[in-house]
This record gives structure tokens, sequence and C-alpha cells, in this order.
């Protein structure tokens, strides 16, 4: 799935093509995603002009005069900018045209992604009750030990809870950990101060890092510009089962948790 990493880098891609553009037209091919695109929304943003274009933990968000278009990339979602005479290829399924000759085409072979508009993005049901981004100054070590006190939760699933902190997946969970020296089943609320300050350091390092690569590529991401991300070469722990630590040397190990694969060295995490 892509994560926050390549959401942004995503993000950052398109928004140099479409910043300050106008919207010509919207062509739905298959309007059937993990929620069916809503018949009147080629007319509600025809002739709007892009404002900005943001991220909100894994949603895109292009903001135009009166509202939003709230995008998912859901399992396998790509968002490409190319020349509207492009060929289409199977499962694209929405083009936004653009009055620069650029168009937005979404390709999501699964369709379990999504496209929304909104005039009140804000307040949107998929939005409106998301936890703090990683990357924002309100999410530190202090805000994670308030969060975290009294919780029997496994550590890695409460960073990985959108009521907590958004955007944090399952790879940059497992790396994440490991830089902070942190093993993955520990009860959050029996995690210390320290340690959950250097897990909020950790999580903000890794996925700087991995928007740095353009990306984890693991199956069917591409960017904006069809490119895969290399973050994958500097994994630590994912999918690394049974390999030498880059570290120590000692065997990576693998667990279940919550039906995900969890990686950790049983060495360098305590």
């Amino acid at each position: 799935m892509p994560e926050l990493p390549e959401v942004e880098t995503t993000r950052r891609g398109i928004a140099p093509a479409i910043l300050g553009r106008r919207v010509v037209s919207v062509v739905i091919r298959e309007p059937r995603l993990r929620w069916r695109i809503a018949s009147d929304l080629a007319s509600a943003v025809a002739n709007q002009t892009v404002r900005d274009v943001r991220r909100r933990a894994k949603y895109l968000l292009i903001d135009l005069d009166s509202g939003s278009l709230i995008l998912h990339l859901g399992m396998s979602g790509s968002l490409r900018a190319l020349p509207p005479e492009t060929p289409t290829m199977t499962h694209d399924h929405v083009d936004i045209v653009f009055d620069s000759g650029i168009c937005l085409r979404f390709n999501d072979p699964r369709r379990f992604g999504s496209l929304h508009w909104t005039p009140t993005p804000d307040q949107h049901p998929l939005l409106r009750k998301l936890a703090p981004e990683p990357l924002g100054d309100d999410f530190n070590g202090d805000y994670l030990a308030r969060t975290a006190r009294r919780r029997k939760v496994a550590i890695k699933q409460f960073v990985m809870n959108s009521q907590v902190v958004v955007g944090v997946g399952n790879i940059y969970a497992s790396e994440s950990l490991f830089r902070a020296g942190i093993r993955p089943r520990r009860a959050a609320g029996r995690v210390s101060r320290e340690e959950l300050a250097r897990l909020a350091t950790a999580i903000k390092d890794v996925l700087k890092d991995a928007i740095r690569a353009g990306g984890t590529t693991l199956r069917d991401y591409v960017n904006a510009a069809g490119n895969s991300g290399y973050f994958r070469q500097k994994l630590y722990v994912y999918e690394r089962e049974g390999q030498p630590c880059r570290q120590c040397h000692t065997a990576i190990r693998q667990l279940t948790q919550g039906g995900r694969s969890t990686y950790f060295c049983p060495s360098c995490q305590k």
C-alpha cells in the first residue's frame, strides 16, 4: 500500500504541473472505486482553478476555488501527470484534464482507492478525526508519553493507530522501532519517556529519509513520473527475516501483529 512517503512524493511530483491551472474536464472511465465516484463530481469541479496541493495523512487534497478533491491511492493506486493524448492502460480509471494540456491520470488495479469532492475538506468524514501529522511540531516525545500512558496495546500497533498519529504504516513502524531500539511487542504504556522521545525522532527521520528516496516500492507503487521509489534498498529490518542485522549481525526475526508482519532485531531492540 502507498504510505505517507509515497503519497508525499506524489504530491511533490504533481504540484508543479497543476498549481494555478484550471480544470477543463474530468473523464471517469470507472466510477466503482472503494466508494463510487459521485455522478456530479466532474461538473462540480469544471472551470475551477487549483489553489493548493496538500497531503493529510495518506490523502491527497487538491484545493480548488470552492472546495477540494480528496484522493486516496488505496492498495495499488498511482497518480501520474501526462499529456492527455497518452494512450490509456488497463485500470486507468480517471483523468483530470487542465488548461495547460496536462492531465492527472489515476490508475488503480485493485480499485481500493477513492476520489471525493467536498466544499469543506477539513470537515469531511475521512479527515475530521485524524490525529497529528508525524512530521509536524506537535508530534514529539511528550505527546507520545501523554497518549501512551497506561495503554496496554503493543507499541507498534499504537503508532500505527491513525487516532494517535497519522501515516505511520507497517513498513515505517518497523523501521522506526528499530532505530529507536524498542521491541515491537512492548506495551505502549511501559515504554519510557526517553524511549518515546527517541521513537518520535526516529519516525520523523525514517519518513523524511523515505521521502528523499522517493518512497518504498514493494509491489505496484510508482510516483507521478512513473518511477519506482528506492527506499527499500535502505531498510534495516522490514522483509529481512533471517538476514544479518546491519548493525550487530544478529539474524532479523519476524512475527505477526494484528495480521501484519513485523520485523525486528532481538539484539538491538529491547
